[in-house]
């Protein structure tokens, strides 16, 4: 029961919003990429001077994918551990407990590390919503020409240009898709699964926003009581 009550639960449940959140923003993330770039190629570019920049961006972001998966494992560990260390359980296994210099410099270093964190992180969380945006403009745009197919004349002019949202030059052929040709690619396979994809990512960018605000808390609770409580012999446990 002593050890159960120096665990740092606010520390321990933003390290699993973390793990979970990263995993399926890096992982969904990086197969959706992979799959977007097919659908181009596939159904709205011909040559591949067309969307070879868009290769590249996308070869690019993936890399960066990895980065940010083995930053944040990293990242998480020791914010986790420097939970466990200013819990009581630090006071009780190893003497009276005593706050520094040193260790109150490293936890205000952690809350400014993780407070700009959240806000970079922030930012990733609203582009991440880009692609969901553009998904669901396609597919509302299927649906339209789905319910209009007694019409065709009028479902040839709804269409979904790749151009205008910047993901191929405006030189690009056919660079759009409208009409049956639209409906159709709406129900592949590909198209249903990188939605799906961009979904679990944007949903993950969440899960790791929620993760970062709960680790600034827990950090900016465990300095207070470094600071102020720390030498009348009482442990954080956040």
């Amino acid at each position: 029961m002593r050890c159960l009550g120096g665990v740092p639960y606010c520390s321990l449940v933003a390290t699993l919003l973390c793990f979970s959140g990263i995993a399926l923003f890096c992982g969904c993330g990086h197969q959706a990429l992979t799959e977007t770039e097919r659908l181009i190629e596939n159904y709205f570019a011909r040559n591949l001077q067309d969307y070879i920049t868009l290769a590249y961006i996308i070869q690019y972001f993936q890399y960066v994918i990895y980065g940010l998966a083995s930053f944040f494992f990293l990242y998480c560990i020791v914010l986790l551990a420097e939970g466990f260390y200013t819990t009581s359980v630090a006071k009780q296994t190893f003497g009276e407990f005593r706050s520094t210099m040193c260790g109150r410099c490293l936890s205000s270093s952690f809350i400014v590390m993780t407070y700009v964190l959240a806000v970079l992180w922030l930012l990733v969380f609203a582009f991440s919503a880009l692609p969901v945006y553009f998904f669901y403009n396609m597919d509302a745009t299927c649906h339209t020409i789905d319910v209009l197919t007694e019409t065709p004349a009028s479902i040839n002019q709804l269409c979904v240009d790749a151009r205008q949202y910047g993901l191929l030059p405006w030189n690009a052929v056919p660079g759009k898709a409208c009409g049956i040709t639209l409906s159709t690619v709406c129900k592949t396979r590909e198209f249903r699964m990188t939605y799906d994809l961009y979904i679990a990512a944007f949903a993950g960018a969440g899960i790791t926003l929620l993760a970062l605000l709960t680790y600034t808390v827990s950090t900016t609770y465990n300095f207070a009581v470094l600071r102020y409580l720390g030498r009348k012999g009482i442990g954080a446990r956040c």
